[in-house]
């Protein structure tokens, strides 16, 4: 199999889970101000795992904070499926994020007074909702969880943790999941779990996965590399390898 690069943005198209055309953030103003990200469009296709990289300041968390609606660009547009959500209210944004976007975070972000179940199930809780039964079944054989549900997260391991947050981030069924370097904190073994249940809910559950990442080989799991620089698209690597990606890195930074 052939790695495929390219040097041009993915443009946002009909068929993308989510999208940012002409996206600006600019934080400050006058000779103060600076660019966090500078113009980008890229789009991130339906069952796809894309992988954001880039160096500290490259704009990679920013994008990701933006196309989540955790942050607000200064100009440009983000859409989730046909959801425009750049003009959006406080109140929409958060019922969008809680019925169609699931987080995966470094921390976890687990509440240590619950139980793994109760923690799966508190996006579904807050808006009122049960869990439909083959999906609840389906993902706690996926993730291997079934012995681990009325653990309390400080009686997990880490990579049992980070598992649980990946149920609960798919519980909903969301458009995408963002994963916020979600193997930060993990031992190799338990990041190499993770970001394979992450595969594989692209792969079997049809999800689409948004990671930022500065591993070359947690972005070797993706289908597509995305690289930012200075608040741009510098280029992507399909099909991305640890070698190709720490290839491309190394030749960008000449």
């Amino acid at each position: 199999m052939t790695t495929q690069t390219s040097v041009q943005a993915t443009a946002a198209t009909p068929r993308s889970a989510v999208a940012a055309i002409d996206l600006v953030k600019v934080y400050g103003a006058g000779d103060a101000a600076v660019y966090a990200l500078d113009g980008v469009t890229a789009g991130f296709g339906t069952a796809q795992f894309t992988a954001i990289m880039g160096p500290s300041g490259s704009g990679k968390s920013t994008l990701m904070h933006c196309l989540a609606g955790l942050d607000t660009p200064t100009s440009g547009s983000v859409r989730i499926g046909n959801t425009e959500i750049s003009g959006l209210s406080d109140k929409d944004l958060t019922l969008l994020r809680r019925r169609r976007v699931g987080f995966v975070f470094q921390s976890f972000n687990l509440l240590p007074t619950l139980t793994a179940e109760q923690n799966i199930r508190l996006p579904l809780d807050l808006a009122g909702r049960k869990p439909e039964p083959q999906w609840w079944d389906r993902l706690i054989t996926h993730l291997d969880l079934a012995d681990r549900l009325r653990h309390r997260p400080g009686e997990l391991s880490g990579g049992q943790q980070q598992r649980v947050a990946c149920a609960r981030a798919l519980i909903t069924k969301p458009d995408v999941v963002f994963a916020d370097e979600p193997t930060g904190n993990l031992d190799s073994a338990s990041g190499a779990e993770v970001l394979s249940f992450l595969r594989g809910s692209v792969r079997e559950l049809n999800q689409t996965v948004i990671m930022v990442t500065h591993d070359p080989v947690a972005a070797s799991y993706a289908d597509r590399v995305l690289f930012l620089a200075d608040g741009r698209v510098h280029g992507e690597l399909y099909r991305p390898t640890p070698q190709s990606v720490l290839d491309y890195l190394k030749a960008a930074s000449r």
